[in-house]
């Protein structure tokens, strides 16, 4: 009896974790619940080189697609960057069918994404890519035009806020 009381299935952990969705069209990040939105950080910027979904070193784009955020470091230059774990098998994997990599270098984010570690961040896909602050740069340039070389960037007000709700881990989806 008591078992006809208790749900069949536990619900996902993604389900009930945070979890974060950026709309670069409309420049937007979203913080997820399931499929309820708990809070939007509207005005971030991009890539100066807008978003793609095969990033490449010093192009200036935004990577799309599917990450989780490997690193956190609370005294960056840009008041707080969460890294995201870019490159990741998917475009570790596009890379090289389309022989943008060698394998040595599919190899070495492969391994590291299979073995739960950092991806290496100075491949020709590039690296470094996360959700942080102004840090001291111009909120005017934030405002007028998507400045950054490949991450997502919002208010220091906002990264804050933000960091509420994240963690390592945190799934980070870029459209």
């Amino acid at each position: 009896m008591l078992c006809s009381l208790l749900p069949l299935q536990a619900p996902a952990q993604d389900e009930v974790e945070p979890w974060v969705v950026i709309d670069t069209r409309q420049q937007a990040l979203k913080v997820m619940v399931g499929d309820h939105i708990e809070q939007i950080f509207a005005g971030i910027s991009v890539g100066r080189g807008g978003t793609a979904k095969q990033r490449f070193q010093g192009d200036g784009r935004t990577p799309k697609g599917v990450f989780r955020i490997g690193w956190i470091n609370p005294r960056s230059k840009y008041h707080l960057f969460f890294g995201l774990d870019y490159p990741n098998l998917d475009h570790a994997e596009r890379a090289f069918a389309s022989a943008q990599i060698d394998f040595d270098t599919y190899y070495q984010i492969s391994s590291a994404v299979l073995h739960g570690q950092t991806p290496p961040q100075n491949t020709p896909l590039g690296g470094y890519i996360g959700i942080h602050g102004l840090g001291s740069n111009d909120p005017r340039i934030h405002k007028t035009l998507n400045w950054t070389q490949g991450c997502i960037a919002l208010t220091n007000e906002q990264i804050e806020q933000l960091a509420r709700w994240v963690n390592v881990g945190t799934r980070v989806v870029i459209l």
